[in-house]
């Protein structure tokens, strides 16, 4: 399967600049729409023009997505903290009977539990529950019983839900940025083929009305783009 292309954006500047500029050129296109007519713009291209930078307004920007990220990010972290809770109060109870060194209390693979990825740490939970059922007969005595257990299932189970809520989180962002960027090119075009026509439109009669279509950037090869 080919990998899609990273999209890239074709303007320099904030998306919020992008947005006064689109209306800037829409307001003076409307002022000067008999020229542009001239050039087959007729006054629907240019409702569908306001109409996409309204709906560009109003999406939700990468702050918002990224607030929104980490506050699942938090409620993951805080679900990881419940199952590392939960494995040691297990590991508390095994270590009475087993010393850390010996293969029964190894075959739990806990040692390195602060350093463990999301997907290692889940992997350990599960883990936890099921060698202590094996050797429940040796365990028994140390007073761990099916409630710790059910807690550390309880808890594992919640901190997968967070992760998954997380990976979609994070996911939803790039798709979010993605489409965001696509729908600023698409304004970006169409703001530079209102700013041409109005250029055409003055370029040899009145000069004031012809800089107010030109576009200053700071990307120079975007500025000959602009006004080529």
């Amino acid at each position: 399967m080919k990998k899609k292309q990273k999209v890239n954006r074709k303007y320099n500047f904030p998306d919020a600049d992008l947005y006064q500029m689109c209306m800037d050129a829409i307001r003076l296109a409307k002022r000067d729409l008999k020229h542009f007519k001239d050039y087959g713009y007729d006054g629907n291209r240019l409702k569908g023009f306001h109409a996409r930078c309204q709906k560009f307004v109003n999406v939700p920007d990468d702050d918002e997505l990224l607030g929104d990220q980490m506050v699942v990010t938090d409620k993951k972290y805080d679900a990881a903290e419940k199952v590392k809770h939960a494995i040691r109060s297990v590991m508390t109870r095994v270590r009475m009977k087993f010393s850390n060194r010996t293969g029964r209390y190894r075959k739990f693979g806990t040692s390195k539990i602060g350093d463990m990825t999301d997907a290692q740490l889940l992997f350990c939970g599960r883990r936890v529950i099921r060698v202590a059922r094996a050797q429940w007969d040796f365990l028994a005595e140390t007073g761990l019983n099916e409630t710790h257990l059910k807690k550390l299932a309880d808890a594992c189970q919640a901190f997968e839900t967070a992760m998954n809520i997380q990976q979609d989180k994070v996911a939803d962002r790039d798709i979010a940025v993605e489409n965001r960027i696509d729908v600023g090119n698409i304004l970006y075009d169409e703001m530079i083929k209102v700013c041409d026509i109005g250029k055409d439109i003055w370029g040899e009669t009145d000069r004031a009305k012809y800089d107010a279509y030109c576009i200053y950037e700071s990307n120079n090869e975007q500025k000959i783009i602009a006004k080529s």
